[in-house]
C-alpha cells in the first residue's frame, strides 16, 4: 500500500434498509453516467417492500456487468433526502465523515483510472462482475479532512460551472425551437410591417396535399429540395487510429453530444466526407438524433450529412429538430425506422417556406447558435479540467498541488 493510501473498506459499510412501510415512493435508477435517474422500469404488480432505501449522502452501486461496460456504476444521493432503489444494488455509506467526506470519495469514484482498475478485477462470464471484496480493497488517498474540503470545493467549482452552462445551452436551444415553431407552424413570422403575419391578415390559400391553409408562396416538397445530403460509409476497420492519423471519422450517434459530436476516432482511408458546419444525423435506430460537424470529418454508415442549398444551416438544423419527430413514434416501438435509407430520407416530406423567410430565420437565429457554439467550446475545457483535478488526485500523497 502507497503511503497516504488506505483501503476503501476501511471507511465504509453496507447499509440495507428495506422500503418496508412503503414509507418511500421516489424510485431512482442507477446511471452508467454515474448518477441517479428517475427510473422507468414497470412496477405494476412489484412488490415495493422490498425495494431499498437510499438516504441523502449514501452511495448505491452496480458490481454487474463492469467489465462489458468498462465502467463501474456508482453515485452519491445527493438531490433527495431518500429514495427507493432496486434491491440488486448495493447501498453503502462512510462510517465517519470525520476522516472521509463522501464528496471526496465519489471524486474518486468519478475517475477514468478507478473505471480502469475496476474493469480490470471485473470477472465472471459475459457479464464481467466485479466481487464486493476486491471493490473494498480498492485504494485511495486521504488527505485531512481541511484538504479534501479544499479539493471539493474546487471540484464543485467547475461542475456547477458546467452544469450552468449546459442549463444556458437548454434553455437557447428552447427559444430557437419556439421561434421557429412560431414562423414556420404557426405562420407568424414577421410581415412586411414587422407584424405577426397570420394573425395581421397575412395571405393564406388551402393546399389539398395538406389538407391545411399556408401562406402564399410556401408549398408541400422533400428534403432532397432543400437539403444536399450524403450518406456516409465506413472505411475499413484497419484504417481505424486514436492516434490522429488521417481524417477525423464519426461512426454513428455513439459520438453524439449536445450540439457537437467528440472526437474520439480517426481513419487514414476515408470514404465519404462532411464538411464543417453540415447536419450530421444518425440513419439507424435511434434515427433522427441530431448533432453539428464542428470540423470538415469522414461519415460512416450511421451517419448523413446535410447541407442547406442556400447556405442556411440554422434553419436547416431547426427543421431536422422537427422532422425528427416523424421518427419517434417507430423508434419507441423499435419497428419501422430501425435505420432510413437514401431514398427514404430523400424524399422526406416538407413544407417548404420561401427563401425570404428561411433567409430571415436563419440570420435571427445564428447568433442564438453562435452562443451555443462559444458555451459548447467553454464545456469542452471545462470538462478538460474537470478530468484533469480528478486524475490528479493521485498525487496528493505526494504532498503536489493538484492543478
Amino acid at each position: 500500500m502507497q503511503s497516504n493510501y488506505r483501503k476503501i473498506g476501511d471507511f465504509i459499510q453496507l447499509v440495507d434498509v428495506r422500503n418496508k412501510d412503503l414509507e418511500v415512493s421516489q424510485l431512482l435508477g442507477l446511471s452508467i453516467h454515474k448518477i441517479f435517474i428517475p427510473s422507468v422500469a414497470n412496477t405494476i404488480g412489484t412488490n415495493m417492500k422490498n425495494y431499498k432505501i437510499i438516504r441523502k449522502g449514501q452511495f448505491a452501486c452496480s458490481i454487474m456487468q463492469v467489465r462489458r461496460d468498462k465502467k463501474m456504476p456508482i453515485a452519491l444521493l445527493q438531490d433527495f433526502e431518500e429514495a427507493i432503489i432496486s434491491q440488486a444494488y448495493p447501498v453503502f455509506e462512510v462510517i465517519d465523515e470525520n476522516e472521509l467526506m463522501p464528496e471526496y470519495l465519489m471524486m474518486w469514484f468519478s475517475r477514468s483510472e478507478f473505471d480502469r482498475q475496476a474493469t480490470f478485477y471485473a470477472v465472471g462470464g459475459v457479464r464481467g462482475s466485479l466481487e464486493w471484496e476486491d471493490f473494498l480493497d480498492f485504494e485511495l488517498p486521504i488527505p485531512n479532512l481541511q484538504k479534501q474540503q479544499e479539493i471539493v470545493n474546487e471540484y464543485n467549482t467547475i461542475v456547477n460551472r458546467i452544469k450552468l452552462n449546459e442549463k444556458l445551452n437548454q434553455k437557447l436551444e428552447e427559444t430557437a425551437q419556439a421561434i421557429y415553431k412560431h414562423w414556420f407552424v404557426d405562420f407568424e413570422f414577421p410581415n412586411k410591417d414587422g407584424k405577426p403575419y397570420k394573425s395581421n391578415g397575412g395571405k393564406m390559400v388551402f393546399n389539398e396535399e395538406l389538407e391545411k391553409e399556408i401562406p402564399v408562396g410556401w408549398e408541400k416538397s422533400i428534403l432532397i429540395k432543400v437539403a444536399d445530403i450524403i450518406m456516409g460509409q465506413s472505411p475499413k476497420g484497419e484504417s481505424y487510429n486514436e492516434k490522429g492519423n488521417g481524417e477525423l471519422f464519426y461512426q454513428g450517434r455513439t459520438e453524439f453530444g449536445f450540439r457537437f459530436p467528440s472526437v474520439k476516432m480517426y481513419t487514414t482511408e476515408p470514404k465519404r466526407r462532411a464538411k464543417k458546419g453540415n447536419i450530421l444525423m444518425s440513419v439507424r435506430a435511434p434515427v433522427g438524433d441530431l448533432n453539428i460537424a464542428n470540423n470538415d470529418c469522414c461519415i460512416g454508415r450511421g451517419i448523413a450529412s446535410l447541407e442547406s442549398k442556400i447556405n442556411c444551416n440554422s434553419f436547416l438544423f431547426y427543421l431536422m429538430n422537427d422532422v425528427k419527430n416523424q421518427f419517434k413514434v417507430s423508434n419507441d416501438e423499435g419497428t419501422i425506422f430501425g435505420s432510413i435509407t437514401k431514398d427514404g430520407l430523400y424524399e422526406i416530406e416538407i413544407l417548404k417556406a420561401t427563401d425570404k423567410v428561411i433567409q430571415s430565420f436563419n440570420e435571427i437565429i445564428k447568433s442564438i447558435d453562435n452562443s451555443i457554439s462559444f458555451n459548447c467550446e467553454e464545456l469542452f475545457y471545462l470538462n478538460q479540467l474537470k478530468d484533469l483535478l480528478l486524475s490528479k488526485m493521485s498525487n496528493i500523497e505526494l504532498g503536489k498541488e493538484m492543478v
